[in-house]
């Protein structure tokens, strides 16, 4: 049986059964409506949380000023619960730009979203982007050393929609012989799935006892946690890694035209980076990029993320068919 982390569950619910309507009611590009810079006079953006938060416009305000200042449209930001809603956005229209994690943006095209990479985020100024996917458990659990000690445990997951926290553990479950596939029925014959919705409630519900075992990205588990005292040093062990993953990125509907989508690739290239926007006096402090706390964003293409659609094909996932 797969159920839902209680922490979340109630929030996840009720913002799920809202988000497409929430996504719906923004709209989308105003056609009859074009700025000096020739972008709609409206645009919207929309975003999941990588982890628990009140606030998540907050990490994307520079984000948001810088695109209002470049392209003289109102930027309308929209926090979806899950995945899915914000490839629904997308798809359906209602939704010209998007933060997608490698595995949404995968899913998105496949279902047939006419979406162009704006960038892939990066963690500091000269980084590659990418990241890894975390195999977790508590320090002191003498009886998980490996993935393969998952096996019949509950497993904490992020979302049915993310690379690092379902697609790629998928994945490295099926080569430790876990499960079969990553099909819904053989998860469940395998081990018990919990969707905790976000990575630092997986990582908080495996130091909790909640699950036995879970998954969280890199960086979520080895800075951001600890940084925020959310995590102790040594509070879980890493039993397990993926190979590197491409980086999350920034994508925008080609309903906008070729002339804007190209602009906002050199706008995200060039000026979407801490270094800029403190220049630009749009952020003060820690400047953050999303709450993925990036530096910036680097060029990506759609060729940067055959790795998670070889993935897919691996696992046999219905999630990557959206």
């Amino acid at each position: 049986m797969t159920i839902r982390l209680g922490r979340r569950a109630l929030a996840v619910t009720s913002l799920a059964a809202g988000v497409t309507l929430a996504v719906a009611a923004c709209g989308g590009s105003d056609a009859d409506s074009v700025t000096a810079q020739g972008f709609p006079s409206t645009l919207t953006l929309a975003a999941i949380p990588a982890e628990n938060s009140a606030d998540l416009q907050a990490s994307y305000d520079p984000v948001i000023a810088l695109l209002e200042r470049e392209t003289g449209a109102e930027v309308e930001f929209v926090q979806a619960s899950d995945y899915a809603g914000v490839v629904e956005g997308i798809i359906a229209g209602n939704v010209d730009l998007a933060f997608f994690g490698p595995f949404a943006y995968v899913v998105a095209g496949v279902n047939g979203a006419d979406i162009t990479p704006l960038g892939a985020v990066v963690q500091e100024s000269g980084g590659q982007p990418g990241y890894q996917s975390y195999g977790l458990a508590r320090a002191d659990n003498a009886g998980i050393d490996g993935i393969e000690d998952f096996a019949g445990k509950d497993v904490c997951f992020v979302d049915p929609g993310s690379t690092s926290g379902f697609l790629y553990p998928s994945a490295g479950l099926i080569q430790a012989g876990v499960i079969g596939s990553g099909s819904e029925s053989d998860l469940t014959a395998g081990l018990n799935p919990v969707y905790a919705g976000g990575h630092d409630a997986s990582a908080l519900a495996v130091a909790a006892g909640d699950c036995d075992a879970g998954f969280a990205f890199d960086t979520m588990v080895d800075e951001t946690m600890i940084a925020s005292g959310d995590l102790a040093a040594g509070e879980l062990k890493t039993v397990w890694k993926s190979e590197m993953i491409a980086g999350s990125l920034f994508a925008a509907s080609n309903t906008l035209g070729t002339d804007a989508v190209n602009k906002l690739r050199t706008l995200f290239a060039e000026k979407v980076n801490a270094d800029h926007l403190l220049a630009e006096g749009l952020c003060e402090g820690e400047c953050r990029i999303t709450d993925e706390r990036a530096w910036g964003v680097v060029p990506a293409t759609d060729a940067d993320y055959d790795g998670v659609r070889e993935v897919c094909d691996v696992t046999g996932s219905e999630k990557c068919k959206g």
